[in-house]
């Protein structure tokens, strides 16, 4: 099976970390000299992932001058778990901000890129689903592998979602974990919970698997393509999808970073590096 395309969220303002934000956007701080997003594009590569589309906004145009059409992978120490050590991934832009006059949310702007995610491939299990990912999130372990792809597209789930324990800037959590009753080898639910259930819960790591079934009606009401620039969060839908039993998750215990301020920038760039590449 072709591998699939990955959504790479890069539209957001960055407001919490003004003022390094003002004059570029956030996917492109560096982090140990490299622009945050590239970090996810080499763990893509990695993984024998191809093509990404990045949906752009604040200063847009600054992160296709800075990636290109095409961004290349150079020759990295080989993981014995990743099938290249240099490749090449095809670049496509989704300018919210240019077409709409801002950023359309998360579910409208995968909504928004969804011709250019699951182009028409006849036969092609593969066509109706997709990674996404946040240009602003540190996860130097994380692994994007054609195996759980395999795993998610055999099950009938339309998102698998990898959460995090709470870091201290989110101590609630958002989302809990239960076993599938139907799977019992699989991976688990996640759970909607109520605000007073005290069962556990926790941070979604903004890594995922998504079927397009779920933007689309009965799950998301904007038209295909989103051609009117609706803006639309993306919790509603997972979390109405949750509650139907149509969302997996599992844990991600690797290193992971959700770089919104200036202070974590600062304290992830004072750490030691030395299994960082």
């Amino acid at each position: 099976m072709p591998p699939i395309h990955a959504m790479i969220l890069a539209a957001g303002r960055g407001e919490r970390m003004r003022p390094l934000t003002d004059n570029c956007p956030k996917p492109l701080l560096a982090v140990r000299g490299k622009p945050l997003m590239q970090w996810p594009l080499e763990a893509l590569a990695r993984g024998g992932f191809r093509r990404a589309v990045v949906n752009t906004a604040w200063l847009g145009a600054q992160i296709p001058q800075t990636f290109g059409r095409v961004f290349t992978v150079l020759p990295l120490q080989r993981r014995p778990d990743t099938p290249s050590n240099a490749a090449q991934i095809a670049l496509a832009y989704s300018h919210e901000e240019q077409d709409f006059g801002g950023a359309l949310e998360t579910a409208g702007g995968i909504a928004r890129a969804l011709p250019l995610l699951c182009p028409i491939q006849p036969g092609d299990p593969g066509a109706d689903a997709f990674w996404v990912l946040a240009g602003d999130v540190f996860a130097p372990d994380f692994i994007f592998s054609q195996s759980a792809v395999e795993r998610f597209l055999a099950g009938g789930m339309l998102a698998h979602l990898w959460l995090v324990s709470n870091p201290t800037h989110n101590p609630r959590g958002d989302f809990g974990l239960s076993a599938n009753p139907h799977d019992p080898g699989g991976a688990a639910l996640a759970l909607n919970l109520p605000a007073q259930d005290r069962r556990a819960r926790f941070t979604y790591s903004t890594i995922g698997l998504y079927r397009k079934q779920l933007f689309a009606p009965p799950w998301c009401d904007i038209p295909p393509g989103n051609p009117q620039g609706l803006r639309a969060a993306l919790a509603p839908l997972l979390r109405v999808a949750m509650d139907q039993g149509r969302v997996s998750a599992e844990l991600y215990q690797g290193d992971w970073t959700d770089v919104g301020t200036p202070e974590r920038l600062q304290e992830l760039n004072s750490r030691p590096q030395a299994r960082w590449r």
